[in-house]
């Protein structure tokens, strides 16, 4: 395959607003819901041919059957994607291979809105004690459109635990990682919710319809399709109101329902983050997160609303003063804002980033770019930044460094272009895993 150029990528960057379009970050909709619907089951799934399909049945056969990745199992095919249900199925596979010792199912607490419970799953860790022990958050679906995130964390799990049993090392692409490196990573202990946005993810799968959102209809707008949900990933408490926090003209989510990045009726409204706020809560010593999206070639962190800045205290998101002046970037004249934050945090955070976007970069020589968030767009809500504004008002919990991994590129070739090829699909599982890897050798590093 050839790999494009560095021009070609930033060109791409110049494109992509990072899990939106150019048209959803104006307001508008990358495909005409209406006219989707009305067209039927069999012209829809015509419309995205050229993409890897959504599984039928379950080839994990209710949890009998253990998922095996790319890592492990190098000539491993993956012609379909995971569907709502093989995804736990592949969890409960997992708990029934390698046991409770090494893999815990578990479910949180708040009911989407159509009634799913969603799970979770405690893998590894190391002289762990009930919840304690667990240092890194992983999660994927929070945006349903962006297939293959839920797959590739499932099947980097199953690598890491096959590799550590056998203890092997693991390959992705031109990435090595040596059986003692496997064992450090799993000995981090990690936290896995695979899919954060399972309404979503449902109804994306059987409709075809390029779904973001969660299918929250309370503020829906009769015949107006689009106007179900929120955007979980501006559901979040970290400056989430944003017509007060932000400068004038700043779009960084919307109060519009008809909108892809509608933010809900208020910080963490939707049970989907409260449950992602609970697992925080309930895994005291989590200090890293990864949050992992499509289809951008990056690695963001934060703070998510504006550059960093580790001189002035006083330029902190809970100072009323600045309010009316955040998200401008760069800074114009009365308009001087920069977020304030501990330099061994921004550190932190910098070298977390630059280790994944690296690793994913020579894993499959598709160029990724470490980049801090706002200076592709400012956004409020973010998951990204949810650990470290709970740790800034309650110092008793520790704090969490959060990154979004922005995996593989557009598909230009269908109506949704966030379902990948099969070939662009295999190449997104290696960088991910990769991206997951390195995340977790960040943590063994830095504690």
């Amino acid at each position: 395959m050839k790999f494009p150029t560095f021009l070609t990528f930033l060109a791409q960057l110049a494109a992509t607003q990072a899990c939106l379009t150019d048209i959803e970050r104006q307001g508008g909709h990358i495909i005409d819901l209406k006219a989707h619907s009305a067209r039927g089951v069999i012209n829809r799934r015509q419309a995205n041919i050229g993409t890897v399909p959504v599984a039928t049945g379950d080839r994990f056969q209710n949890g009998i059957i253990a998922p095996r990745g790319l890592g492990s199992n190098p000539n491993a095919t993956f012609d379909s994607i995971l569907n709502i249900g093989e995804i736990k199925s592949a969890v409960l596979g997992l708990a029934k291979r390698y046991g409770k010792d090494k893999v815990e199912y578990f479910e949180l607490p708040h009911k989407t809105y159509e009634n799913r419970t969603m799970y979770g799953a405690k893998i590894g860790g190391n002289g762990k004690k009930g919840n304690r022990g667990y240092k890194v958050l992983l999660e994927s679906g929070i945006h349903s459109r962006e297939r293959g995130g839920p797959d590739h964390l499932i099947y980097f799990i199953a690598d890491l635990l096959q590799a550590a049993k056998e203890n092997k090392g693991l390959v992705y692409g031109g990435m090595s990682y040596s059986a003692a490196l496997v064992q450090s990573a799993l000995a981090q202990g990690i936290i896995i919710i695979p899919v954060v946005n399972p309404d979503g993810l449902a109804f994306d799968q059987a409709t075809d319809s390029c779904w973001r959102k969660n299918r929250n209809p309370a503020r829906a707008i009769d015949g107006e399709p689009s106007s179900i949900g929120v955007d979980l990933n501006r559901n979040f408490a970290p400056v989430w109101n944003f017509t007060q926090a932000f400068a004038p003209g700043i779009d960084p989510s919307s109060d519009d329902p008809k909108s892809e990045i509608y933010h809900g009726t208020g910080p963490l409204s939707e049970p989907e983050t409260k449950n992602v706020d609970w697992t925080l809560d309930q895994f005291p010593d989590l200090g890293w997160f990864l949050d992992l999206h499509s289809p951008a070639t990056l690695v963001l962190y934060g703070w998510c609303h504006d550059s960093n800045q580790a001189l002035d205290r006083s330029q902190s998101w809970q100072n009323a003063t600045f309010d009316g002046k955040r998200g401008v970037v760069p800074d114009k004249p009365g308009f001087e804002y920069k977020e304030f934050l501990e330099q061994k945090d921004w550190d932190a955070l910098t070298l977390a980033a630059a280790r994944v976007a690296g690793g994913m970069t020579d894993s499959t020589g598709r160029f990724y770019r470490a980049l801090q968030a706002p200076h592709l767009y400012p956004s409020s809500g973010c998951s990204a930044d949810q650990g470290l504004i709970r740790a800034a008002l309650d110092p008793k919990k520790k704090k969490v460094y959060g990154i979004g991994v922005e995996f593989g590129m557009w598909n230009e070739e269908v109506e949704c272009k966030f379902y990948p090829t099969e070939e662009t699909h295999r190449l997104n599982m290696i960088e991910s895993s990769t991206a997951f890897m390195e995340l977790l050798l960040t943590a063994a590093r830095l504690g």
